[in-house]
């Protein structure tokens, strides 16, 4: 099947993305008008990923496609802008975002960032099971399948992929021996239900006032943090000099790159070492140590962390988070055209299943957000950190406040480290509920 769109080139879709990021920005900046009016709806962060998903469903761009060859072959293609953007953007963006950041308020954000954190790994857990018993009720063909067709060994990977990450989906795959054949059909419903959410939460983040007002929310621990970063910035404010630029340049992609050089090294010897491990549950739990991308983020946020306790941290008043912001919207555009919106009725069941999987994970998390008096900002972070991991996590935290994008990839190292043990936890609740 040749179902390739209509650009193909990587520059050229490139071209496209920043197009879209370029007409977004110059209408979000209107002071009156109708623009003013739909912005104030709709964030421009939304937007971004929203405007690259109707490209892809317009069969403009794709992130992956086939073509059928002179030799009646079909040959698989894809798009590495998102690869791009989430190994070199992501990090040198929290890089620029953590130069100048408080550690000590970081801290002082309380306990209530880890409860809304866990509250959403246990809203993964229990919803999985629950997803089940009502499309039993409500559509049971969604759940045919026995052996490795069985539909829970492959809503065990959502599991997986939706505390952890990739290593951890993968982690399932391997233990509850999914068949492989139809694991894109569970890809297709991970990519499209944790993009759903993700484009509802950041809806909110342009509401997050009114929502924690309805929260009752204490958000004075937030707003002493965002103060200290925007006093520290106008204090040492300057205009950017080519030099100023090039240091940033520099220190940011210098800290990628030794972390790239780190994480290939810890990720090998890791691999080996869990590897050698007898016992096989031992093993996937621990299979996230494996994770080039997991120390890859890591020791760049260490990195940043330790920039942040020298002179570089004067570089904010050049604009270190702004830059930073620029790579975040790309990874975010780069992710938008992951979502093709017309394929969701392909995968009915599978979705339906996902999207109650995910409602379960999403009333919990309002539940105790209002009971704790939570403020919204603990609600998405701890929310993305699980079903986004550290590819989504900061950039929702940096919608609230670029000096906030560490505590979304601290929380995101939570999901890794808990994902796989959790992900087990859920699959054993699916299978005893499964028809």
């Amino acid at each position: 099947m040749d179902n390739a769109p209509m650009f193909t080139n990587d520059t050229i879709v490139f071209g496209l993305l920043m197009i879209s990021l370029g007409i977004i920005f110059y209408t979000s900046s209107r002071k009156d008008g109708f623009w003013f009016k739909f912005y104030k709806i709709v964030p421009a962060l939304f937007m971004a990923y929203m405007l690259p998903a109707v490209l892809t469903t317009a069969g403009l761009i794709a992130p992956e496609w086939e073509t059928v060859n002179q030799d009646g072959e079909v040959e698989e293609h894809a798009s590495n802008l998102y690869f791009m953007s989430s190994r070199y953007l992501l990090p040198a963006a929290l890089v620029l975002m953590t130069l100048s950041i408080d550690l000590k308020a970081v801290f002082n954000l309380g306990w209530k960032a880890l409860a809304m954190f866990f509250t959403g790994t246990i809203g993964i857990v229990i919803g999985g099971p629950i997803a089940i018993l009502a499309m039993s009720v409500i559509y049971p063909e969604a759940l045919n399948g026995a052996g490795p067709d069985a539909v829970w060994r492959g809503l065990s990977t959502l599991a997986g992929s939706w505390i952890g990450g990739g290593a951890n989906q993968t982690a399932m795959l391997e233990i509850y021996g999914y068949n492989q054949k139809l694991y894109g059909g569970m890809v297709f419903v991970d990519i499209v239900v944790a993009n759903i959410w993700m484009a509802i939460i950041l809806i909110g983040v342009g509401k997050s006032k009114g929502i924690d007002k309805w929260l009752k929310s204490d958000t004075a621990a937030i707003e002493e943090l965002k103060e200290k970063v925007s006093s520290f910035s106008k204090k040492v404010e300057r205009n950017p000099s080519l030099t100023d630029l090039m240091i940033m340049v520099a220190l940011s992609f210098g800290t990628v790159s030794l972390a790239h050089l780190g994480a290939g090294y810890l990720s090998e010897f890791f691999s080996d070492f869990v590897g050698n491990m007898q016992n096989p549950t031992v093993k996937n739990i621990f299979t996230f140590l494996g994770s080039s991308f997991f120390w890859m983020i890591s020791l760049s946020t260490v990195g940043a962390i330790l920039l942040s306790f020298t002179k570089a941290k004067n570089y904010e008043g050049a604009g270190a988070s702004k830059i930073g912001s620029v790579f975040i919207y790309i990874l975010v555009a780069s992710i938008g055209m992951k979502m093709d919106l017309t394929l969701i009725l392909d995968n009915f069941g599978l979705v339906g299943i996902g999207l109650i999987w995910m409602s379960i994970h999403a009333l919990l998390l309002i539940l105790v957000a209002k009971l704790i008096r939570a403020p919204y900002f603990f609600l998405a972070v701890g929310s993305q950190a699980n079903v986004g991991g550290a590819a989504s996590a900061p950039i929702v935290a940096a919608a609230f406040h670029p000096s906030l994008a560490t505590v979304g990839v601290l929380l995101a190292v939570f999901g890794y480290a808990v994902g796989t043990i959790a992900a087990i936890g859920c699959t054993i609740l699916m299978q005893l509920v499964s028809p």
